[in-house]
């Protein structure tokens, strides 16, 4: 069982390393002259290969793992054909999103890729409800995986707005917050909170808070997609219930936070020691994110947000790669926490250094971006930033295969 979940988190390593390598490539472009790569078809590939290649496969392949140790049974077996199609899928979206943007192949693969996780959250969702004992971690994955088929109506209307060339600015940009919406705020977040509550609720004591905090995520999740389209229209008790929607995902993880500093000791010999400090930058990420989303809810601060670039691409490299991708490595290093090299702490501490210097120099470029000043070697930094990310992941990959061997 272990050696299966250790194959599929090593391509998961690899995929990783793919994404920062096309990372690369779009910051020397801006930097410098690459003028037979396409930047906005290879920035779709980029993303795309980021979300299924990366982000969902480690999930799926964790979900999976959690399945196997409920049930006392090897797992991958059944689901080894639903993970090589998202695999696939995502190596697909990869190769034909730089070559043609939206095009047919490259709309094949994403579609493809919608119909392999709508697959998927049936046959997972059963297979949750075969287990002996129902736990609040469940109600995270169902929510996920429910989440995670509905962010699929943003991307077909996306690909049908690019495959018809019917483009309107307002419907274009609230169909793809509406897939980002419920892919990270929905089916990431949903999915690694169900990881965490899966440990956290072997405390019987704390099964309670738990629940309602759930409850509070869940009520807060559909209307907080409008938080990423204030500006289209929308009367005072839709702006209200937006509102309501920040504050109740800041109560939320506020009494997520509380509860596991209260129970620190406890919590502590749930996570092996390697872990710990991922998980709390992390959980640092989180609380920075979920903080602007209630400061986006200030008009004048939402125009602002939203009006320049390089402050998107800030949050969406916090969530991406402050929250997720942090918190993932964190759940790569449990099952070898006992087996930890140097070589792998060396490569986690250099991709954790860039991304704190690339959220910095991101922020420095957007505040600079408020008075319309350009910052010098901005874009030079930033390529240096993503050679360090990608120093980084080669080294962990490395180490990885390295310890899959000996062990």
């Amino acid at each position: 069982m272990r050696s299966s979940l250790h194959k599929w988190l090593q391509v998961s390593l690899l995929n990783l390393l793919l994404v920062s390598c096309i990372g690369v490539i779009l910051r020397y472009k801006i930097a410098f002259s690459l003028p037979f790569v396409d930047q906005k078809h290879l920035l779709h590939g980029h993303s795309h290969f980021a979300f299924s290649g990366w982000i969902t496969h480690t999930l799926i392949v964790l979900l999976v793992q959690y399945l196997s140790d409920q049930s006392g049974r090897d797992q991958f077996r059944k689901y080894r054909g639903l993970i090589w199609a998202n695999l696939l899928t995502a190596y697909g979206m990869l190769l034909w999103f730089p070559i043609q943007g939206y095009g047919l192949w490259s709309i094949s693969f994403s579609t493809l890729s919608i119909f392999v996780s709508w697959i998927f959250a049936v046959v997972y969702w059963k297979d949750l409800n075969r287990l002996a004992i129902q736990k609040i971690s469940h109600s995270w994955f169902k929510l996920a995986l429910l989440f995670n088929a509905i962010s699929a109506f943003g991307a077909f209307a996306l690909a049908f707005m690019m495959a018809t060339q019917t483009i309107h600015q307002n419907w274009y940009l609230a169909a793809v917050y509406f897939f980002l919406h419920f892919q990270y705020n929905g089916w990431f977040f949903f999915a690694a909170m169900g990881l965490l509550t899966a440990r956290i609720e072997t405390l019987v004591f704390l099964r309670k808070k738990l629940w309602y905090i759930y409850l509070l995520f869940a009520f807060a999740c559909i209307p907080a997609y409008l938080l990423s389209a204030l500006w289209l229209p929308m009367n005072t008790f839709v702006y209200l219930l937006v509102i309501a929607s920040a504050v109740a995902q800041v109560i939320a993880w506020w009494l997520f936070l509380s509860a596991c500093f209260r129970n620190r000791t406890e919590i502590k010999n749930l996570f092996p020691g390697s872990s710990q400090w991922l998980l709390l930058l992390a959980a640092l990420a989180t609380s920075i994110k979920l903080l602007l989303q209630l400061g986006s809810t200030i008009p004048s601060l939402s125009q602002l947000a939203f009006g320049f670039r390089p402050i998107v691409i800030g949050y969406l490299h916090l969530v991406l790669l402050g929250m997720f991708s942090i918190f993932l490595i964190g759940q790569l290093v449990i099952p070898i926490s006992h087996v930890l090299s140097k070589a792998l702490l060396t490569g986690i501490r250099i991709f954790i250094a860039g991304v704190i210097i690339n959220e910095i120099a991101l922020m420095v470029q957007g505040t600079a971006a408020l008075s319309y000043q350009s910052i010098p070697f901005i874009n030079e930094s930033l390529l240096v930033t993503a050679l360090i990310l990608f120093t980084g992941i080669l080294l962990m990959l490395l180490a990885f295969r390295k310890i899959k061997r000996e062990n």
